[in-house]
């Protein structure tokens, strides 16, 4: 499995935000983004020219970075999301959004979406009562995504579940008590709360 590995703090960084890809350490002090809140590098410091360009790229990474996806996959994402019905940059978010590794993470069993990868290829998740080790599995209206049994007592689960307060999304429903949440409805724009202009991304592939 082709990932990043390497400083996730540098592309927070690079981004100018915070892109919340080390949990808890992202709400300290120590988050490095907040004493050095400039791009890293030697002309980070620098004056930059913001060219339109520039602007499309950097909505473009933003994603990617925030969903742990790289190039050629992105592209590929992109493309099914042309073909489908609708707004294309809606229906890119919606593909990232209903990624199984994002779900697990949207439902706070893991602290970041790293973690929750981590989690699905340890084939500690499953979909519809059969084990899936796909971090990009995508789910569909319906899906019923859970911990399986033996994962249940891990303690880094207890404590995300015990420890975390980030908001559940509307269109998924949360069961604590059996470890489960049920994908209600297939998410809307209005229900990602990610700060991407998307229509960005849309202009920069299509050229």
């Amino acid at each position: 499995m082709a990932r990043y590995t390497g400083p996730v703090c540098r592309l927070c960084r690079r981004e100018r935000m915070k892109l919340y890809l080390k949990g808890p350490k992202c709400d300290t002090s120590k988050c490095p983004i907040e004493r050095r809140p400039y791009p890293p590098g030697q002309h980070g410091r620098g004056r930059l020219r913001e060219t339109e360009y520039l602007l499309q790229l950097r909505e473009k990474q933003k994603a990617r970075r925030i969903y742990g996806v790289l190039e050629r996959q992105f592209r590929t994402m992109y493309q099914e999301a042309a073909r489908q019905q609708g707004i294309t940059g809606e229906n890119l978010l919606r593909l990232l959004e209903t990624r199984l590794d994002n779900v697990v993470y949207r439902a706070t069993f893991a602290s970041s979406r790293n973690q929750a990868r981590q989690f699905v290829r340890h084939g500690h998740v499953n979909v519809n009562g059969k084990r899936v080790t796909i971090p990009s599995y995508h789910l569909r209206k319906g899906d019923v995504v859970s911990v399986r049994s033996k994962s249940r007592e891990m303690i880094v689960l207890r404590h995300n579940l015990d420890t975390i307060s980030r908001a559940v999304p509307h269109w998924l429903e949360f069961d604590a008590t059996d470890f489960k949440i049920t994908v209600r409805e297939m998410p809307i724009r209005e229900q990602i709360d990610i700060p991407v202009r998307e229509q960005l991304i849309v202009e920069l592939y299509s050229k």
